[in-house]
């Protein structure tokens, strides 16, 4: 495959990458061998004022000089900037077998993100949550064994009944009840009920069964 005809299938990508990412993504794809005239496909080319025939940058000129893409396939999340603002850029080297044909760049403007962490940071000062500072640390958390825990005993309270005094179909009704409320199938009921009740964990599969049925 000639180098054109790689480079060719790259165009589409540029189109589909630039629609993926969105407005504030500029997508472009360049033919090294031509690096005054380097740009072969653009999207989104008004963030550099770039178009088709713009040259290379000094930053892709340095990579190739490096050789960068001789131990890379690409680098990614640099700092980039145009025009006054800051972007966060990637590039992919694109080669045929070990030769350097081309680059694909990604370049995503910060400034709305830069903007919100402005306004982050002004409602962070205005009501000091930047300064919040304890020894104290709460977890709001209820250990999913101790909800379990509850919802099993509170079920078995509302019976009226204690269960070492149960009968086998009073059991069953209580299972059936645990069952329509959906706790049979947490993590780790079986064994609660079987606890709770007093009965074997193969009792409860049993009950389980026969009250799903």
């Amino acid at each position: 495959m000639t180098d054109e005809e790689l480079l060719n299938m790259y165009k589409p990508m540029v189109k589909f990458i630039a629609d993926i990412c969105g407005p504030a993504c500029e997508v472009v794809l360049h033919n090294v061998k031509d690096k005054d005239n380097s740009v072969i496909a653009i999207e989104n080319g008004y963030h550099s004022g770039r178009g088709i025939g713009s040259p290379l940058t000094s930053l892709a000129k340095e990579l190739i000089d490096q050789n960068m893409y001789q131990t890379h396939d690409y680098i990614s999340n640099y700092n980039g900037a145009s025009k006054g603002k800051d972007y966060l850029s990637s590039t992919y080297f694109i080669k045929n077998d070990d030769r350097l044909i081309g680059m694909m760049c990604i370049n995503r403007d910060l400034s709305v993100c830069m903007e919100l962490n402005n306004v982050i940071s002004r409602l962070e000062k205005q009501y000091n949550l930047s300064q919040l500072q304890t020894a104290f640390k709460e977890t709001l958390d209820v250990p999913v064994d101790e909800i379990l825990h509850s919802l099993v005993a509170q079920t078995i309270e509302e019976t009226g009944l204690v269960p070492s005094h149960m009968k086998i179909s009073e059991r069953k009704n209580t299972v059936r009840t645990l069952h329509e409320k959906g706790i049979t199938k947490m993590k780790g009921a079986v064994t609660e009920i079987a606890r709770q009740l007093d009965i074997s964990e193969p009792t409860i599969y049993r009950y389980i069964k026969e009250v799903s049925e």
